[in-house]
């Protein structure tokens, strides 16, 4: 994603690395494209800045003598850094994946990596991107920026004032790139300049015991937009359900009776659910959802791969799709380790009559790498962010069921 005009003139480059010229020499190449910049070579003083300046973007080195990359990136998490973070290192790449992964799940925006030695050109091209917002505020127009702060009283409003708002996510098939479905992804805007995602409030909801509501509110209004906007047979509404919701006996009962008022054929519908899911309740969850397959809908086990019950789940549960996590996709390009575990988790699909899903494809090397492997379906931002109700059913009829 390129970094919109507005946020130009406001980039700031905080950069650590222990030897003074490679920072020297990004520092140039980032003034150069009009970025303010601040080198360190201590960590001490590097983390000072990152409270006193406020970064848009850091250029961090893993390895360093007085604290390693890893630990200050665990640092810089603790403190809700929400600056683009791109790692640069000269160690081996399986070693940079794995750092920009455990940054990554701590909730730190990545970028990249860069391995040393660089290219201005590759360096360019890496500050020229920003990573996907965890809390997007509209901070430019002079809305509050300071994160919005979940509560109990304050979910239990959006429940009642329907604040919840969808994103629909495109997929397309890997061999014709015509369009095969949308995924729908839940959002809160408790007032206009705020969107909050859902990594902020589901736990929060589950633990409340309001998950099953939400549930039915998302399922509503997704089925509700997808009889309207998208007729075809052929394309699929992939939904998202919490395992809390698998211990509810009639939560199957609930969906098939939103798919008939709504007129959604259950067929079309795909209830996704990541491999943890069905771990909490084992018997429960899988009477369920050996239900919600004997009525027609579809089950895919998300961010495959992530887990220690990848495969138990497999062999166990009644699944129809299984979809490749984006942390191995979205760095096939760059990495042989990611590639080989995407080819292997396709090929494990095939072999199981799976249909596969590769989510995280960012650029079209990657789309056409794992086109090459036989994997049937591709989600990610080289494709189509997520888009509003509107703007994806206009997105449906100018693509024509095609992607180019």
């Amino acid at each position: 994603m390129t970094i919109s005009s507005v946020d130009t003139a406001h980039r700031r480059l905080l950069i650590l690395d222990d030897d003074d010229a490679v920072g020297q020499t990004i520092a140039l190449i980032a003034e150069s494209m009009g970025f303010t910049v601040r080198s360190f070579t201590s960590p001490i003083a590097f983390l000072s800045a990152v409270d006193e300046w406020h970064p848009t973007h850091i250029a961090i080195d893993l390895v360093m003598p007085e604290m390693d990359g890893v630990e200050t990136m665990r640092l810089l998490a603790e403190c809700g850094c929400q600056a683009n973070i791109i790692i640069t290192s000269g160690v081996g790449g399986k070693v940079l994946d794995s750092a920009r992964r455990a940054a990554a799940a701590q909730g730190l925006r990545i970028v990249d990596v860069l391995s040393k030695p660089f290219s201005p050109a590759t360096l360019r091209l890496l500050l020229s991107r920003q990573s996907i917002p965890i809390v997007a505020h509209a901070s430019h127009t002079g809305h509050k920026s300071n994160p919005f702060e979940v509560t109990e009283q304050g979910l239990r409003n959006a429940l009642a004032q329907r604040q919840f708002q969808l994103a629909y996510q495109p997929k397309i098939s890997c061999a014709s790139r015509a369009l095969a479905g949308f995924e729908a992804l839940v959002r809160w805007a408790p007032d206009p300049s705020t969107i909050i995602m859902p990594d902020r409030f589901i736990p929060m909801m589950e633990s409340l015991g309001l998950i099953d509501a939400l549930t039915e509110q998302v399922f509503e209004q997704a089925l509700r937009w997808f009889v309207m906007n998208i007729p075809s047979p052929d394309i699929t509404l992939s939904l998202n359900i919490s395992a809390k919701s698998l211990i509810d006996v009639h939560v199957a009962d609930r969906l098939f009776g939103l798919c008939d008022a709504s007129g959604v054929n259950p067929a079309r519908v795909i209830l996704e659910l990541t491999e943890s899911s069905a771990m909490e309740d084992p018997v429960n969850s899988l009477a369920l959802l050996t239900r919600l397959r004997m009525k027609g809908c579809h089950l895919s086990i998300d961010d495959f791969g992530t887990g220690f019950s990848s495969m138990v789940q497999l062999v166990r549960l009644p699944f129809s799709e299984i979809k490749v996590d984006k942390s191995f996709v979205a760095v096939c390009s760059t990495s042989s380790e990611a590639r080989a575990v995407t080819k292997s988790t396709v090929e494990l699909g095939k072999s199981l009559g799976l249909r596969v899903v590769a989510e995280g494809v960012e650029d079209l090397e990657t789309l056409e790498y794992i086109t090459s492997i036989g994997c049937d379906f591709a989600q990610g931002y080289f494709i189509s962010k997520p888009l509003s109700a509107e703007a994806a059913s206009d997105w449906t009829m100018l693509t024509q069921q095609s992607v180019t």
